[in-house]
This record gives C-alpha cells, structure tokens and sequence, in this order.
C-alpha cells in the first residue's frame, strides 16, 4: 500500500480505526474478495462516523483518487448481491 486513507482528526481514535477498517473492507473487495455481509458491517459503521452523504463523497472521493479503489461501485455491488455471497471486485 503506497497511500494514505483519508482521515478527519475530529474523529474519536475508535472512528478512525473503524473508518480504515471500512476502506481495507473495500480493498479486499478488490483484491481477494469479501463477505457481503462483513463489507455492510464496516459500511453502516462507517455511515455511523459519517452520516451525510456530501462528506461521504468527499472522502470516498479521495480513497478512490489514492487507491482506485470504489467505495461507491463495491457498495452498490453488495447491496445488490444476498446475504452470504462474496463481493469481488474487478479493477
């Protein structure tokens, strides 16, 4: 890895922990695959830490920039797929 996350230091540690656990989430969604259900977990914590969508964006904006990774595109992916099945993403 050879980027930064995108990180608000208004955030308790904890958020900030949970807020990378989410983007890690969305690179192994990239890189190995990912239990839906394990990627929505770190999603609706993530939505905890930042609930509008504006700043969603942004950072998800700024991961995406970084990694080429989409928070967005794996997301809808696994809102799209059932319970159980795995999200594998393709770059």
């Amino acid at each position: 890895m050879e980027y930064q996350y995108p990180i608000d230091y208004s955030w308790s540690t904890e958020e900030m922990i949970d807020v990378v656990k989410f983007f890690e989430a969305v690179e192994k969604a990239y890189e190995t695959g990912i239990e839906r259900d394990h990627l929505m977990q770190a999603y609706r914590r993530f939505k905890e830490i930042v609930p509008s969508k504006a700043e969603e964006k942004t950072i998800c904006g700024e991961f995406e920039e970084t990694s080429g990774y989409s928070s967005y595109r794996t997301i809808k992916k696994a809102k799209e797929s059932a319970s159980g099945q795995r999200i594998i993403m393709e770059s």
